[in-house]
């Protein structure tokens, strides 16, 4: 056996080893997770979170699954992973928005800057959406889950009517229903009775998202409170 050599058989892998198949700088580590991420979603886009095994997303980068454990030790670290980047700019506007006292103007704000966060994580948000029954209940969904019920809260506002919850909440998921049209865009509507006699005219991931703001806003406009409260 040549010096220096991982022995045959040994289950341990060093970290010196892990380093050199997977990166050894902190630059290089965030971008062999981010990678990690890509291919995930790929691999769960195409055959489900729950059929997709660690083994195939291995043999998909390229690497051993000891190099991949090096990163991501279970699939649901790879889903945390994954909520982490997509929450990034939800974070950011939660932060903002606490800060802030409510107005109208505020309303429309918040509401912009959560559809342009999703927009440019439309692949990690669709992800999401496909894959709600394996993860609802995960540690990251319910992370997840708490960031939106705080973005609701933030574009509704203090005092608000049970109408007013429901119109901030159906404004924020307008995103996820333009990726839904998005799914029956793509399949070209197989088994689907168009009522019509017509498919609908396809659209691009631009249009939708810019269409889901639109109608996001038009939504958050019903939302109003006589007089702009200071937050407590």
């Amino acid at each position: 056996m040549s010096p220096g050599r991982t022995p045959p058989g040994s289950a341990a892998v060093t970290d010196a080893v892990m380093r050199q198949a997977m990166g050894t700088t902190h630059t290089s580590r965030s971008g062999t997770r981010a990678r990690i991420i890509e291919v995930s979603l790929e691999l769960f886009s195409e055959q489900g979170y729950e059929q997709t095994s660690l083994r195939e997303i291995a043999d998909r980068l390229g690497v051993t699954k000891a190099a991949l454990y090096y990163h991501f030790k279970t699939k649901d670290d790879i889903v945390h992973g994954i909520v982490e980047t997509m929450a990034a700019p939800i974070d950011d506007t939660i932060e903002w928005g606490r800060q802030q006292t409510w107005s109208p103007e505020l309303r429309d704000e918040l509401i912009r800057r959560f559809a342009a966060g999703m927009s440019e994580r439309a692949p990690l948000l669709r992800f999401f959406h496909e894959n709600q029954p394996a993860l609802r209940e995960s540690p990251a969904g319910l992370e997840f889950k708490e960031r939106m019920i705080a973005m609701v809260r933030l574009v509704h506002g203090p005092d608000a009517s049970f109408q007013d919850r429901l119109r901030a909440a159906m404004s924020l998921f307008t995103i996820n229903s333009a990726l839904f049209l998005l799914k029956q865009d793509e399949s070209g509507g197989e088994h689907v009775d168009h009522v019509w006699c017509e498919s609908p005219r396809a659209a691009t991931v631009e249009e939708a998202m810019a269409a889901a703001q639109e109608v996001a806003l038009e939504i958050g406009a019903l939302i109003s409170h006589p007089v702009p409260t200071a937050r407590a």
